[in-house]
C-alpha cells in the first residue's frame, strides 16, 4: 500500500551520492560530439537563493537533454571570489570576532579569507546536491585558481596590447 504522503527525503536519500559515485555526470567520451555549459559562477559571499535554483535547474534540464541525445555533455561547476563584496563580508565577520581587519597583515587576513571561501563553497555544494544537479565536479573551477587566474590575466593583457 502506498503512503498517503510522498516523502521526498525517503525517496531521494542516497540517490545523488550514487550518481556521483558512478560518475554519471563525468564527461570525456571522445567518440561523442561535445556539448558544454559553464555554470555562471555564484559568489562565495553567502548561500544560493531562489534565482540560482531557477537558473541551475534550467541548465540541468539542458545538460540532461543533450546527454540523452548522445552528446558528451559537460557541465562545469565553479565559484567566483567576488572581490570587494567578499572582502566586506569577511571584514564584518572579523570585526565581530574582535579583529581589526585593516591592521591585520596580509597573510593572516588571507587565512581567514580562504576559510570563508571553503565554508561557503561547502554550503553551495550542499545546495547543489539537494537540487541534484548533473555537474562534473572533476572539472570544477574557482576564479582565483592559479591556472584560471593566469588565463584571465593573459586575455586582458592580450586585448590591451591589441588596443581593444
Amino acid at each position: 500500500m502506498l503512503d498517503k504522503k510522498y516523502d521526498s527525503k525517503l525517496v531521494e536519500e542516497g540517490k545523488y551520492q550514487t550518481w556521483l559515485k558512478n560518475d554519471y555526470f563525468k564527461s570525456g567520451d571522445l567518440t561523442k560530439e561535445p556539448f558544454c555549459i559553464v555554470i555562471p559562477p555564484p559568489n562565495v559571499t553567502g548561500k544560493l537563493h531562489l534565482g540560482h535554483a531557477w537558473d541551475t535547474t534550467l541548465q540541468d534540464i539542458i545538460i540532461r537533454y543533450k546527454k540523452m541525445q548522445g552528446f558528451d555533455a559537460l557541465w562545469v561547476p565553479g565559484m567566483d571570489h567576488a572581490g570587494i563584496a567578499t572582502q566586506a563580508k569577511i571584514d564584518k565577520r572579523l570585526k565581530e570576532m574582535g579583529y581589526k581587519p585593516r591592521q591585520m597583515d596580509k597573510d593572516e587576513w588571507l587565512k581567514h579569507a580562504w576559510a570563508w571561501k571553503d565554508e561557503y563553497a561547502n554550503t553551495i555544494h550542499e545546495q547543489w546536491a539537494k537540487l541534484g544537479l548533473a555537474l562534473d565536479y572533476s572539472k570544477e573551477r574557482f576564479t582565483l585558481d592559479e591556472g584560471l587566474n593566469y588565463a584571465v590575466r593573459k586575455v586582458f593583457v592580450d586585448l590591451y596590447n591589441s588596443y581593444l
